[in-house]
């Protein structure tokens, strides 16, 4: 488990340009609301947004937040439009659609249909007047159900509660049992000042849910364990979601790796403690949990 660290701490009032800065690196990665909106005329807008997520699925609710501009305190076309007509296209960026993504963002005046500008190709949307963006490989049909200002300052934020009536996916990505790859998205999101992170097939990995019944906890592991200088706090919370202890089993030590730690460090108990312990979090990282737990358990 990790020592203590030292930390500086920034107030969000006395210290705010720094403060604005580095909360968007540290809450972070943050999936793209790409809204497409129409106002009262009919007039198309196209505005990315990272303040997204979803927050319910019965019924489902995505939430965004278009901010007031930094300079002057003003809203942006975006929220204006759904409060003329509140209805909103989510549109999800993916890799191939990024940059395309960014330059829509730029600020042209009013009435300026960012589809052209961007080179999106604007479909016809089944339950709403905005088009959905043909390029995005998953496009969310919504009604705004509320809108709440968090204050009329410059950078507040105005959360859009938007329920979602249909999804669009493209075809290609969904299986015979409807399922999507992960990676086969290609999902991108936004991090602090001009950076982005891409969901690739390398960048993923997977972490086994805890029991539907209670794991025993941190606090219950052998000492050696719990306070191993080797053992992560994430190799911790793997080993420590097992309903009860494992018990040992003999064939843990006919491993000629284990064998040959055990003889040569037969003599030197911390040194042989060491190497269990590192082998054991190479098998962790490996997702072999109940092998590293019979490797821990020789060590008693």
């Amino acid at each position: 488990m990790s020592q203590h660290i030292n930390t500086k701490t920034f107030d969000p009032i006395q210290q705010q340009t720094i403060f604005d800065n580095l909360i968007k690196y540290a809450v972070a990665p943050r999936p793209i609301c790409f809204a497409s909106t129409v106002d009262a005329n009919g007039n198309i807008n196209l505005s990315p947004f990272s303040y997204f997520n979803l927050m319910s699925h019965q019924p489902p609710i995505c939430v965004f937040s278009p901010l007031r501009r930094m300079r002057d305190g003003s809203t942006k076309h975006t929220l204006e439009n759904i409060k003329e007509v509140g209805e909103v296209v989510i549109n999800i960026v993916s890799y191939s659609m990024v940059q395309q993504q960014s330059l829509a963002s730029t600020e042209y005046v009013k009435g300026v249909n960012e589809f052209e500008k961007a080179g999106f190709t604007a479909i016809a949307s089944d339950h709403v007047t905005p088009p959905r963006v043909a390029e995005s490989p998953v496009q969310l049909e919504c009604r705004v159900t509320n809108i709440i200002p968090l204050s009329d300052a410059p950078g507040a934020g105005n959360l859009v509660l938007a329920e979602i009536l249909s999804m669009h996916v493209h075809e290609h990505l969904v299986d015979e049992q409807n399922e999507i790859a992960q990676d086969a998205l290609d999902l991108v999101a936004r991090l602090g000042g001009d950076w982005y992170c891409r969901v690739t097939r390398d960048n993923l990995f997977k972490i086994p849910k805890p029991l539907r019944s209670l794991g025993i906890g941190i606090d219950r592991l052998p000492t050696h364990i719990r306070l191993s200088r080797v053992l992560t706090g994430n190799h911790l919370g793997l080993l420590a979601n097992v309903e009860e202890l494992p018990l040992l089993k003999q064939s843990a030590a006919t491993n000629l790796l284990i064998q040959q730690l055990l003889n040569t460090w037969q003599n030197d108990t911390q040194q042989l403690q060491l190497h269990l312990h590192q082998y054991a979090a190479q098998l962790l990282d490996d997702g072999e949990i109940e092998q590293a737990w019979q490797i821990l358990l020789l060590n008693q």
